[in-house]
């Protein structure tokens, strides 16, 4: 038991060391406990006990995670089976005349004691971003004990290889319920295998604790942003007004937002306008996730803050103003858009499914017919709780070079199609870090020089 909280305290002193620091966009170290049991094959002379586990975790790609474990079976108890003896003809059965088992060392009788190991595993996430995350194992584990119980009672130590299942199910960013079951071969002349299984809990360092992930905006080029509140302070008056922006403070402790702060999001909108006259939201700077933030679109461009399309021609306004340099307010300059949520890449894949064929042909219409026309296409990734930002910014480069590829297999001329991966920087609903959001990972197509998207049924067939 000491070996455990020995392995514990370095283990928490690790990711606590760890936890401080500023990783690239989420959560990667965590800490997982448990309590299960070790199985053994039946020729031991112990029962099987119970097993106290401890693991410290790191996420080190979006798919792998290592995990190095301790962990310590209790008061594992005599059963009556015999082991062997050394003797010079090798491995043997040995009893004394009384019929007490002996071995080369004199007589063996088997007290009840701790069984402690340690482990290093790689962990293969099958379904890494939904709540439930089942994964494969692979790894190397060391058992000791205190008598010779192992290869039928003829060590005191095994190690070997290892492989596993198991699944972890996501409550919130930081916490998650976990079930782990593995088989560990001892490499010795008898090749024995131990099993272990456990059920607990991992904390993840630096995750979300409100189950929906971080509330805050994406601006262009921007990473979601969490917001800092401040608690609102005691006030005697329920009319107290601290910052003086119209809300009081109760109105704002029930908004969330700061009460000593009139522009919590920093969009340049008064907490009190956004929640009482533009019914926008105080907390996020850009309320449509359109790349404007609120302040732009109310105060410069004069477009609708909690409408990504104001003038309904079919492209969104931050980007006709950042990227197309159309007017928002115009529908007869947007370009033709077609916007490929249908086509939504399965995690991790750049591989286009035939089923969304028909549509990219309808672009690839578009472009031959009209030989001025020039299309960028853009790939966009679905964030997570612990996605890497440089991950998925080269899976949606990636995503939107497969697209242009299939279109300069349907004729296009390649000078005139470009791509762009934005990873998750612009999402287009708010980020559910825990469910995810697949209207988020999606591919978009600009056409200039075609038309409008009024100008699209031209090229159905």
């Amino acid at each position: 038991m000491k070996k455990l909280f020995g392995f514990a305290t370095v283990a928490a002193f690790a990711a606590f060391s760890v936890a401080a620091e500023e990783l690239a966009d989420t959560p990667r170290w965590y800490v997982s406990p448990g309590v299960g049991m070790m199985f053994f094959e039946g020729n031991q002379t112990v029962d099987d006990p119970l097993n106290l586990v401890l693991r410290l975790g790191y996420d080190w790609t979006e798919h792998v995670s290592l995990e190095l474990e301790g962990s310590d079976a209790l008061n594992a108890t005599a059963n009556g089976h015999h082991g062997y003896k050394r003797n010079r003809h090798g491995w043997g059965y040995g009893y004394d005349l009384d019929g007490r088992r002996r071995n080369a060392y004199g007589y063996h009788k088997i007290k009840a004691q701790n069984i402690w190991g340690v482990g290093l595993d790689a962990l293969f996430h099958l379904d890494r971003y939904n709540r439930f995350d089942p994964y494969l194992s692979l790894g190397w584990g060391y058992y000791h004990a205190e008598d010779r119980i192992f290869c039928e009672g003829g060590m005191y130590n095994v190690t070997g290889p290892r492989v596993g299942i198991g699944a972890f199910y996501h409550l919130t960013d930081n916490l998650a319920l976990r079930a782990d079951a593995k088989a560990n071969v001892a490499i010795d002349e008898t090749w024995e295998t131990m099993y272990t299984a456990d059920l607990g809990l991992a904390y993840y360092f630096g995750g979300s604790s409100n189950g929906k992930g971080s509330k805050g905006a994406t601006k262009v080029g921007d990473s979601v942003a969490v917001v800092p509140v401040s608690a609102p302070a005691v006030a005697d008056d329920k009319n107290k007004d601290s910052d003086g922006d119209g809300l009081t403070d109760a109105e704002e402790a029930k908004l969330g937002t700061d009460p000593y702060k009139k522009d919590t999001d920093g969009d340049g909108v008064t907490d009190y306008d956004e929640a009482k006259v533009y019914k926008t939201d105080p907390l996020n700077p850009d309320s449509d996730f359109d790349g404007l933030s609120d302040g732009e679109e109310i105060f410069n461009h004069k477009t609708n803050p909690v409408e990504r399309d104001t003038d309904k021609g079919g492209v969104s306004d931050g980007h006709e103003v950042l990227i197309d340099r159309t007017n928002p307010l115009d529908p007869a300059d947007d370009l033709m858009l077609f916007e490929l949520n249908d086509v939504q890449f399965d995690y991790d894949t750049t591989i286009i499914k035939q089923k969304y064929f028909e549509e990219l042909d309808q672009v690839a219409r578009v472009l031959v017919r009209n030989p001025n026309a020039t299309a960028v296409v853009e790939g966009h990734a679905d964030r997570r709780t612990r996605s890497n930002q440089k991950y998925n910014q080269d899976l949606s480069e990636r995503r939107a070079k497969a697209v242009v590829n299939y279109l300069v297999g349907r004729g296009v001329k390649a000078e005139k199609v470009t791509s762009k991966g934005y990873g998750f920087a612009r999402p287009k609903v708010q980020p559910d870090l825990v469910n995810g959001n697949p209207e988020n990972r999606r591919v978009e197509i600009y056409i200039r020089g075609a038309g409008t998207n009024a100008d699209k049924a031209k090229y159905t067939k």
